[in-house]
């Protein structure tokens, strides 16, 4: 039996997919109103830059995984313009279906698929750009879905993953205590739900630090790839150039 982490926990990997399905079950209808307050807005800073190193080209192709709630997707929809193409992507269906409401409330229909990273239903060298925010550390075989990542790109295309990761030194002792004692206090107070957000915190411990996850890029198949810290490496944006 082939086991993995769910946040601090062991388990089976066919047991992950399904308990991090059941986290985003849970979180999907407040997960937008709980990113503004766990982040005190700062998600939208974060999203904006990835949008602006994008440098996404009208007519261009983009493939948005872990699309969630729509953010990025709508974001790069004005860039691509009509002749572009945006596809909105999540494996799980109620944080999609929420996405996709929210996009149809703003004007915006995207062709929308639940899909599995690891097993991505487009051709070989299809997309300019595919992007994951958030949404890569709770992805059971990173470094599968990396590979299918790099596939699916043209070749020069480019990866963005926005992700939390290590933060600096100094912060590490009230990160803690801001992820561990009041994250799920939050969680708990908002979306009624303290466990999802505990494993949320404890994922981020588990994910792989910048300079692994630049490490397990390159080996993926990108030939450059840059670190972005923002706000104080709560979060890094990894941009990687498939070969």
């Amino acid at each position: 039996m082939s086991t993995t982490h769910f946040g601090f926990e062991s388990v089976d990997e066919a047991e992950k997919a399904k308990r991090v399905r059941g986290v985003f079950d849970s979180v999907a209808a407040k997960y937008d109103i709980m990113n503004d307050l766990m982040s005190g807005g700062l998600h939208r800073a974060w999203k904006a830059y990835t949008v602006m190193v994008a440098n996404l080209q009208l007519g261009d192709k983009v493939l948005d995984i872990a699309g969630g709630t729509g953010d990025l997707g709508l974001a790069f929809s004005k860039k691509v313009g009509s002749t572009g193409q945006v596809v909105h992507t999540d494996i799980n269906y109620a944080m999609l279906r929420t996405g996709r409401d929210r996009l149809l409330d703003a004007g915006v229909s995207l062709p929308t698929l639940v899909c599995d990273a690891e097993k991505l239903p487009f051709p070989d060298n299809h997309f300019d750009l595919v992007s994951v925010a958030f949404g890569l550390r709770n992805m059971t075989h990173k470094d599968v879905a990396l590979r299918e990542m790099n596939r699916v790109l043209k070749p020069g295309g480019k990866l963005l993953v926005l992700e939390f990761s290590k933060v600096a030194p100094p912060l590490t002792k009230v990160y803690d205590w801001y992820s561990f004692k009041v994250l799920p206090k939050l969680g708990q107070l908002v979306a009624g739900d303290a466990h999802s957000y505990q494993y949320l915190a404890e994922s981020i411990r588990m994910h792989p630090d910048q300079e692994t996850l630049k490490t397990m890029m390159r080996e993926a198949g990108f030939g450059h790839v840059d670190i972005h810290n923002l706000t104080g490496a709560v979060v890094a944006l990894h941009m990687g150039i498939k070969c």
